[in-house]
């Protein structure tokens, strides 16, 4: 039987505007399993981004519950849904998000530090050989093309050894050619770990390799 690790119910989103109260999202039911790979699309401010950062504990609904690895996050304040984070959670984003005072190796190595694990410079090691920069250990950010950047995102994010994976738009900032690459990069890597894997994306050959795709419509899963 399959494990369920990211579930709501009745998630909801509405925020102020100068024209009044905007919804962004009316309602979510949704069940992920232990495994799955899902791709959530929908047009441009169909609540898709807003609805992952929910699912990741980033972001706060108006109203409804959330889940992760069985841990009601939506009941917890910012502090512990960052401990939840930690141990749970991966993230892959469109504008890589690495730090450019730090090395491609130190980048990969920090969420083992942050756990205080002692074998993170190895692991991160193996994780950056893993993603073909073996060559770019002491490469900073500004060093690497944006292609490579994505692909220390990928290692860092699949350092933490995460449950779950959140990828917001990881091919966005990307050429097809390169953005191919990545894409097969993060479903290799996440066979490899098992891992469950949630992404936000516009690109159609992302969403066709995921298992499952939830389309968002007017702030709601349309059928």
């Amino acid at each position: 039987m399959s494990r369920v690790v990211v579930k709501t119910e009745g998630i909801a989103k509405v925020v102020p505007t100068a024209e009044g109260q905007l919804t962004i999202l009316a309602g979510i039911d949704l069940e992920i399993n232990a495994g799955e790979s899902v791709a959530i699309i929908g047009a441009s401010g169909s609540g898709k981004t807003t609805l992952l950062g929910i699912l990741a504990g980033l972001d706060m609904p108006s109203s409804g519950t959330a889940f992760l690895s069985g841990v009601e996050i939506t009941a917890l304040d910012e502090e512990q849904r960052a401990i939840v984070r930690g141990e749970q959670v991966g993230f892959v984003f469109q504008t890589f998000q690495l730090l450019g005072s730090l090395t491609a190796l130190e980048n990969v190595m920090l969420p083992g530090e942050l756990r205080g694990e002692g074998g993170a410079e190895a692991d991160a090691r193996e994780l950056l050989e893993k993603v073909g920069l073996g060559e770019r250990f002491g490469h900073y950010p500004r060093q690497l093309s944006g292609g490579e950047q994505q692909r220390v995102a990928i290692a860092r994010a699949f350092a933490s050894r995460p449950n779950v994976l959140f990828a917001d738009e990881p091919t966005g900032n990307l050429d097809t050619s390169t953005g191919q690459k990545v894409i097969d990069l993060l479903f290799d890597l996440n066979k490899e770990f098992a891992t469950t894997l949630i992404l936000v994306t516009h690109d159609d050959r992302l969403a066709q390799r995921c298992d499952r795709t939830v389309v968002i419509a007017g702030g709601r899963i349309s059928s």
